[in-house]
């Protein structure tokens, strides 16, 4: 048996909770494994790298690690960096934007076909991105927008996904009588939904605003088949260029390591300085 029967409720047996704290050690060791690889990793030369125990370390080069990998081809690293933060806010802000304006639509007018068109939302939700980078290549082509900045923002200002966390949102946070009385004292539509809605749903947009910086951010495929430049990479494109680099020229792993660990470092900056957001915002869409 799992679980025990006392005269305040229910209560796990201790064999319950040995297997579930064995569990929970086993995916964290999963979890922090490839982190604390990058950590040693990017400590070694290039020698220490295939010559010492991949899970712990050697002699400390670091400092050199990190002074080459800001140096190599004037700093060109740094400029990955700033091309993803770009790439990450903007277009997170305007999906966001997008997301939460459509859902907000869906959940408080009444208009025909509005069952249908959220179920073609929730079912373009369950398309892999990586199957739709070569049709949308296909499209920016056409239009000339390859290797423009435009041809990675627009195809991230859509997301299905966001507009029906938008939407369970907007259910969940703007109250319909609220709207009416905004409209018996005169406001519109659009100030309604900018000075009211949006302030009710701040919560929920951050949510959004995570889950999105985090997807552009770690987004390979869409940069591949859209940029050719190097100067405008992402960090993820980036680096596996110096992957490819490594198999034709010089062995560039502990460059290609040493700057995988930098570049995860902004999006831990980032989840731990919204956590907070990151948390209700789960609950109140869970709740829904």
């Amino acid at each position: 048996m799992s679980a025990v029967t006392t005269g305040g409720g229910v209560r796990p047996t201790l064999r319950a909770v040995a297997l579930t704290t064995a569990l929970l050690i086993v995916f964290l060791v999963y979890s922090l494994a490839p982190t604390w690889f990058l950590l040693v990793a990017s400590t070694k030369n290039q020698s220490d790298l295939y010559s010492t125990f991949g899970l712990w370390f050697s002699a400390n080069h670091f400092a050199d690690n990190f002074r080459g990998i800001w140096d190599y081809h004037d700093g060109v690293f740094g400029r990955w960096i700033l091309n993803s933060v770009l790439y990450s806010t903007v277009g997170a802000a305007g999906s966001t934007l997008l997301s939460l304006a459509a859902g907000y639509g869906l959940s408080k007018f009444e208009f025909r076909g509005r069952g249908a068109l959220f179920g073609v939302i929730v079912g373009a939700s369950l398309l892999p991105s990586t199957l739709l980078a070569f049709p949308l290549y296909l499209v920016f082509a056409d239009i000339h927008l390859t290797n423009t900045v435009w041809a990675v923002l627009i195809p991230y200002f859509i997301n299905p996904f966001g507009v029906y966390l938008g939407k369970v949102y907007a259910d969940s946070s703007m109250p319909t009588e609220l709207m009416e009385a905004a409209r018996i004292d005169g406001a519109g539509e659009t100030r309604i939904f900018l000075s009211i809605a949006l302030n009710l749903m701040r919560t929920g947009g951050i949510t959004i605003f995570m889950l999105d910086f985090v997807n552009i951010w770690n987004n390979f495929f869409l940069p591949l088949f859209m940029l050719n430049g190097e100067r405008s990479f992402p960090v993820t494109l980036g680096l596996f260029s110096w992957v490819q680099q490594a198999q034709t020229s010089r062995d560039m792993n502990t460059l290609v390591l040493t700057g995988s660990l930098l570049s995860i470092i902004p999006l831990a900056v980032f989840m731990f300085a919204l956590q907070k957001y990151w948390r209700s915002g789960i609950l109140m869409g869970s709740l829904k």
